[in-house]
């Protein structure tokens, strides 16, 4: 990605109608997630659940699957409709004057939101730090079920793909590694989306 990479943008796999968000589970959640095509017990919608349209920023997160707990990553298609929803119906994590009228009005919508968004260093193939910053949204009470219950096309499991990738870094393949990985592109954003989300602002 050229340096000339926004400090926040959405970069995804998506199409006309779904996109691509990566978590990692233990056994149990991943397996049931694939027979069921959806989030069923033991997933729990009651708790917060962060999803995450970079395959490397979850690759940092799981350290490449191998995290207890963090050992299945699932590919999961959701419909952009929902998607979308999510991010309009978000609060930032951390106050941005640039967003938010006061820090009283940010920690007052932050109390009621069921979405949050937050922005993270994206990550190399090595996951090293990047300059520019890469998009997670947790999900939690009525946005958690959505997601659970009504959102999902499709859900993968791409653990040989993290594997396959990182076996390809440890042997100093990097250029092979990058091949492997998902075609991940600017996602588009409506103009209140992306000023609720804190696109184009500098903090």
């Amino acid at each position: 990605m050229a340096n000339d990479t926004p400090m926040r943008q959405i970069r995804a796999k998506y199409s006309a109608d779904t996109i691509t968000v990566y978590q990692a589970y233990n056994d149990a959640i991943a397996n049931a997630a694939i027979t069921a095509q959806r989030f069923v017990p033991p997933f729990k919608t009651d708790r917060m659940t962060w999803i995450k349209p970079s395959f490397l920023w979850m690759m940092y997160r799981s350290d490449w699957a191998t995290k207890p707990g963090q050992t299945r990553v699932l590919a999961v298609q959701i419909r952009r409709s929902g998607f979308d929803w999510a991010l309009e119906h978000s609060v930032l994590s951390h106050f941005n004057p640039d967003v938010h009228e006061s820090r009283e009005a940010w920690k007052g919508a932050l109390s009621c939101a069921s979405v949050r968004v937050q922005w993270d260093p994206e990550r190399s193939v090595s996951l090293e730090k990047l300059h520019y910053r890469t998009i997670q949204v947790g999900l939690s009470a009525e946005s958690s079920s959505r997601y659970a219950d009504d959102w999902i096309h499709n859900i993968s499991d791409v653990t040989a793909l993290a594997q396959k990738t990182h076996s390809a870094v440890l042997s100093k393949d990097a250029d092979i590694a990058r091949l492997m990985l998902p075609i991940e592109l600017p996602y588009p954003l409506t103009s209140n989306i992306a000023r609720t989300i804190g696109v184009g602002s500098v903090g």
